[in-house]
């Protein structure tokens, strides 16, 4: 005796002939729902064989159907993890956000070359709806980065399985200084290198300050107090566990006389932020954290004091400043005017400045 079941799909299969011979557009429909139904209620049972016919029947009933009806059925499909292939990528590419955009956000069956073809050629509500994925790659998050507008990006950034590459990083940063929302998104992502972290929380700060100062110009000096005082906890805060094994490592070497020029020009060639900051600092003789703000400011003048108070030559000094260009993804100084500008500069200048850089850290000397 046949089962319930099979007698179901028998008359469906006939329902489903009559209504692409000669049925109308309503029969059409109803024979669509009817299919989803079928195939939603039994996903997990069907074989791949079972799954590519499904699919060959989705694609012929959705032909000359209404909108309503295709965005009903990208919502039903769109959270099956076996959905038919086809159908999904046929979705996906459509132009009207209320069809793509369900499989755009949730299919798991949309393939990588599929949803970077839509975020390369489709528009911001495409983009948007690609952005909430459970999951973007580099990749993927890269276009949407650079393609999407600021509903999109903010929208990517926030997403915490969404993969960000250090391009697209030193891009948002950036961008981050004209845009506080921006900054905030990223400032909350546990994934976010240190160096970018103290980059953006350098910026953001300044911005801070300029803000509050303007509203309340006879608390200027209270608002700068307290802005230092947060950047401060914030960066303390923003500690891990590499950095201060860096500088365990560090403060090691300089208390067993290991720790010279060479090794921190190591450091640098490395790539290594954190060892080569704690080690100028410590040949410099002062505080870990005033070198770590003067090391992330945007411009070198900064890292040429550190190094002249350090007594380092100038091959280090380069090898320090091409590692900050490196990790920030800034573009490349004039090496030779900044060589020149090295060597004029006198040691007692540097020790001045900083000196006044000191006084207004309120930092003291490092023991």
């Amino acid at each position: 005796m046949r089962s319930k079941s099979a007698r179901s799909s028998e008359n469906l299969l006939e329902e489903l002939q009559a209504a692409l011979s000669h049925g109308t557009v309503a029969r059409r429909v109803e024979t669509l729902r009817r299919v989803t139904d079928l195939f939603v209620g039994n996903a997990v049972d069907y074989s791949d064989d079972h799954i590519r016919i499904f699919d060959d029947v989705f694609q012929c009933l959705i032909e000359q159907i209404e909108i309503s009806a295709k965005a009903l059925l990208a919502d039903r499909l769109a959270p099956i993890a076996a959905a038919p292939p086809k159908i999904i990528r046929t979705l996906a590419l459509d132009e009207v956000i209320e069809v793509s955009g369900p499989v755009l956000s949730k299919s798991e069956r949309l393939d990588e070359t599929t949803l970077i073809e839509i975020a390369r050629t489709r528009g911001q509500a495409h983009l948007k709806a690609i952005s909430l994925r459970r999951v973007l790659s580099e990749a993927l998050t890269d276009v949407l980065v650079t393609r999407g507008n600021e509903d999109v990006v903010q929208s990517a950034v926030s997403n915490p399985g969404a993969r960000l590459s250090e391009g697209s990083l030193t891009d948002l940063v950036s961008r981050a200084e004209r845009d506080d929302d921006l900054a905030t998104c990223i400032g909350l992502r546990l994934d976010l290198p240190r160096h970018h972290y103290l980059k953006l929380v350098a910026k953001a700060s300044s911005s801070v300050r300029k803000k509050l100062e303007a509203a309340h110009p006879e608390l200027a000096d209270e608002v700068s107090s307290v802005v230092q005082e947060v950047a401060q906890r914030v960066r303390a805060a923003a500690m891990t566990k590499d950095t201060e094994t860096a500088r365990a490592l560090v403060k090691s070497l300089h208390a067993d006389g290991r720790l010279n020029e060479f090794q921190v020009t190591t450091f640098a060639e490395q790539g290594k932020f954190d060892e080569t900051n704690a080690g100028l600092a410590a040949l410099a003789g002062l505080a870990v954290e005033t070198a770590e703000t003067m090391m992330i400011e945007s411009r070198t003048e900064g890292v040429m004091i550190l190094a002249k108070v350090a007594g380092m030559s100038w091959p280090s000094v380069r090898a320090i400043i091409a590692m900050r260009e490196k990790l920030s993804g800034g573009s490349q100084t004039d090496m030779l005017t900044l060589r020149d500008a090295y060597e004029a500069l006198r040691s007692s200048t540097a020790q001045q400045v900083l000196r006044f850089h000191r006084m207004q850290q309120g930092t003291t000397p490092a023991a």
